[in-house]
């Protein structure tokens, strides 16, 4: 078959419905009916001369050649997302592009939420799905499923560029009547006390990351699913966390909190914003950056 009779899409149906093995969840995936799907899947069959799929039961086995087909045409549509991407044109004031970024709800706290209003005012039309880290998060970029992830250093890809978006210090909170905040915090004080922790899906917190490599004498108590939940399970106990300090700024004047520096050594963490070295020089990419870059410099402690 000539490429120029082939319908790219296809190419998609054809990932969607070797992971799946089964047509009506593939055509859910990609929002389609599904006959539209069964449709795709006769097409492709059609131009791959092969069944590529066979009944099973309530699956569909991959015949031999789907499955030698399955990481070429995967490898086919990545090189086509981030070829389409950073070949596109970018205004912002007329452009409906979705930005796809991983990022921490402390990222959003203090970066993402404050620049959003001054976003939509310079792109109205423009989307932002913004995505918790996982351990899936690097393959998700390479992929070209997303623009950007911003995280610690420690956590990026070695195969694509990042730049040091800004460095943050750990600092101690605590619920302001806390005795341990009567004198000065030392390390006996620090490690006397219940300590909050935060698990991200999964992931290693950085602070957490350092802390496996000494010995970590916190008596964790309590762990939360996100950075920002933390400053509200702290008033009315004794519990102490170790925060970032631009968070534990943005929650010090609502919530009756103590923030004292760290008696014990977290080191700087290194904030990096990362993304696909096929989308260097795109357009749309460059604007967001900058508008970050820019956000952080007015917010600089």
């Amino acid at each position: 078959m000539r490429l120029d009779k082939f319908d790219l899409n296809l190419l998609i149906a054809f990932e969607l419905l070797l992971e799946e093995r089964n047509v009506t969840r593939a055509a859910q995936r990609a929002n389609l009916t599904q006959s539209a799907m069964s449709a795709a899947l006769a097409r492709l069959r059609l131009a791959m001369n092969d069944e590529l799929l066979v009944p099973h039961g309530r699956r569909m086995i991959a015949t031999p050649h789907a499955l030698a087909l399955a990481p070429l045409v995967s490898d086919a549509i990545r090189n086509l997302r981030v070829l389409i991407s950073g070949a596109t044109a970018f205004d912002p004031t007329t452009s409906d592009r979705r930005f796809e970024i991983g990022a921490s709800d402390y990222i959003s706290t203090v970066l993402l939420g404050p620049l959003l209003p001054e976003l939509k005012r310079e792109a109205p039309g423009v989307e932002f799905n913004i995505q918790l880290p996982t351990r899936d998060t690097s393959a998700l970029l390479e992929d070209g499923r997303l623009d950007f992830q911003i995280t610690p250093e420690q956590f990026l890809s070695a195969d694509h560029p990042s730049e040091l978006l800004f460095e943050e210090r750990h600092v101690v909170v605590g619920w302001c009547e806390n005795p341990v905040f009567k004198a000065e915090l030392t390390q006996e004080a620090f490690h006397s006390c219940g300590h909050i922790a935060v698990r991200i899906t999964g992931v290693p917190t950085f602070a957490d990351k350092y802390f496996m490599s000494v010995d970590d004498r916190r008596r964790i108590e309590v762990i939360a699913p996100s950075f920002s939940i933390v400053p509200w399970l702290l008033p009315g106990t004794n519990l102490l966390a170790l925060m970032h300090e631009r968070l534990a700024q943005v929650f010090a004047p609502l919530l009756p909190l103590e923030i004292r520096p760290a008696p014990v050594h977290v080191p700087i963490m290194r904030e990096m914003i990362q993304y696909h070295t096929g989308r260097s020089t795109d357009a749309g990419m460059l604007w967001l950056k900058r508008r970050m870059f820019d956000e952080v410099e007015k917010r600089t402690l």
